[in-house]
């Protein structure tokens, strides 16, 4: 993917103020881990709560996020004042969301003047600790869990927060 121009100096700082606003990434526990033009993670503990009945990660919190990272890869890019709203995704769920946490990475692939085009993916991270007589080791594995398309949409002019 190309480098991408912001066309808000201040986008890191609005991306992260509306972040703070958004009370359902608080309620399932995500955080903003990385803020770049274009290029949003968020990181997401596998909790009790979150799981389905097979004791992996809900589809619907895993697209939650990835739709926030996505959501706000697209507004890194929009001009001050501007919104952003989901208005169409494609998920692809390739394997369990089984783990510890999970990352979602949103990508622009195409930012428009009024719908912007996102890619994402979410990794599920396990970590596990090896005990032997004289040490301990800790082991991450990495599994791709899904991977999607996302349209945004730009609002303006409709007073709606970032």
């Amino acid at each position: 993917m190309t480098p991408h121009e912001p066309r808000d100096p201040d986008f890191a700082a609005r991306v992260r103020a509306s972040f703070e606003r958004q009370l359902f990434m608080a309620t399932l526990g995500a955080r903003l881990v990385r803020v770049e033009p274009g290029e949003v993670d968020l990181e997401l503990p596998v909790r009790t709560e979150l799981t389905q009945q097979h004791g992996f990660l809900h589809a619907g919190a895993l697209a939650s996020v990835a739709d926030s990272a996505c959501g706000y890869a697209a507004l890194s890019l929009m001009p001050a004042g501007a919104a952003v709203l989901s208005v169409e995704f494609k998920i692809n769920l390739l394997a369990p969301a089984a783990g510890d946490r999970v990352l979602a990475k949103g990508r622009v692939i195409r930012a428009g003047k009024t719908v912007t085009v996102c890619w994402g993916e979410v990794v599920a991270f396990s970590e596990t600790t090896e005990t032997t007589e004289t040490t301990g080791t800790t082991a991450t594995t990495e599994r791709l869990a899904a991977t999607m398309v996302w349209a945004m949409m730009t609002v303006e002019g409709r007073g709606l927060a970032d």
